[in-house]
């Protein structure tokens, strides 16, 4: 299955374009990069993946409009999955994009 076309470019037209700003297809979905670092995904299941810090990883857990990211059965401190139906929100899906572009924004670029 592919990636939610329609909430990739609800993504492209809420984040802020620049020089640092990519896109990539990885996982089955479609990736925003800041400098190289993942961002936000549209998922191939609806939803985004948002990227978070990890230290904040329990804190955000706790709203309920996002879940624990599993890949492989193992879950990813630091990902967290917003649900198709709460990405359906534009307020809510644009405080998630600020969230993983912010986050992103405090790595190190990565090299090309």
């Amino acid at each position: 299955m592919a990636y939610d076309e329609e909430l990739a470019d609800r993504i492209r037209l809420m984040i802020t374009p620049g020089p640092e700003l990519s896109e990539r297809k990885m996982f089955g979905g479609l990736a925003f990069l800041i400098n190289g670092n993942m961002a936000v995904a549209a998922s191939r299941n609806g939803g985004m993946l948002v990227r978070v810090d990890p230290k904040e990883n329990s804190k955000l857990l706790e709203l309920d409009v996002v879940e624990p990211m599993v890949m492989g059965g193992k879950e990813m401190v630091g990902w967290l999955y917003l649900a198709a139906d709460a990405a359906d929100d534009d307020t809510v899906l644009r405080e998630w994009i600020e969230r993983g572009v912010g986050y992103a924004r405090s790595l190190p670029p990565k090299r090309k």
